[in-house]
């Protein structure tokens, strides 16, 4: 024997207790009872300063991932990345800029890089964001925390800031989602979204790690072209999806059948 037993009663039979008649009941401690599950909370604080719960944390994945160009690698906050990867060390972007001027003049904006004036319709912002590539043909995403928006997977970008060109912003958000520094290398192109239309461009990335990513991703992954239409579960990502390579993109869903329902017939349901 190498320590104690411990007995454990799941049962606790009807007795007196005090003089009173207690009904028989399982006890919360016994082997097998489901736990409260463990609250888990970002390595990050949010933007006032307080901490971010993980509901449904994301799982790493092996080291050993980050060296096969055919694998999806996952890290989560904090989480373990190796030394560098394609002679790129994995370190924090320490003196990241801290105000909108020093973002305007942050380091990777490609002032030679010929773009077109991007057009938004009524109603919908104005987004950049990043496709950054690694020299093995894989791309970075972030899992939002929480699935934000419905988001399971996407590209990392965020709605312009007005102080910001949108190569600069593109570069800021990679920076927030990802804790990646990256410089942008060209242009992907101009994608309608929900509430925005999202200039994206491509972009390296020079320095940084995700294990230092911000409050609002819960992972980010690096991931094979072939795997992408796997893991962008939003129609709007598919766009870009496919012109960087993923393949043509999936039809959309199927619409759920239409129906109908009598003059006279009442639902508490709203639609």
């Amino acid at each position: 024997m190498t320590g104690p037993i411990l007995f454990v009663k799941a049962y606790v039979p009807p007795h007196l207790r005090g003089g009173h008649q207690v009904k028989g009941y399982h006890r919360r401690d016994r082997p097998g009872h489901s736990q409260p599950a463990k609250v888990v909370h970002h390595t990050e604080l949010d933007h006032h300063g307080e901490p971010v719960k993980i509901h449904q944390p994301s799982t790493p994945t092996p080291l050993a991932a980050f060296g096969d160009p055919k694998a999806v690698a996952t890290v989560v906050p904090g989480g373990e990345v190796p030394a560098q990867l394609h002679g790129v060390l994995f370190e924090p972007w320490a003196d990241h800029p801290t105000t909108a001027e020093g973002w305007d003049y942050v380091d990777g904006v490609n002032d030679d890089l010929d773009e077109p004036p991007i057009h938004a319709p009524k109603g919908k912002a104005v987004a950049s964001g990043v496709v950054i590539e690694e020299p093995d043909g894989r791309v970075w995403l972030v899992a939002p925390t929480n699935g934000f928006g419905g988001y399971k997977a996407s590209f990392p970008k965020g709605n312009a800031e007005p102080e910001l060109s949108l190569q600069a912003n593109a570069i800021k958000e990679a920076f927030e989602e990802t804790g990646l520094k990256v410089e942008i290398t060209g242009l992907v192109g101009d994608f309608e979204r929900t509430t925005s239309v999202a200039r994206l461009y491509l972009a390296k990335r020079i320095g940084g790690t995700p294990a230092r990513m911000g409050w609002e991703s819960q992972a980010v992954h690096l991931a094979p072209k072939d795997k992408l239409y796997g893991l962008l579960n939003m129609a709007t990502d598919h766009g870009p999806a496919e012109a960087i390579g993923a393949g043509p993109k999936p039809p959309p869903p199927p619409k759920p059948p239409s129906q109908t329902y009598p003059k006279n017939h009442k639902s508490g349901m709203l639609f």
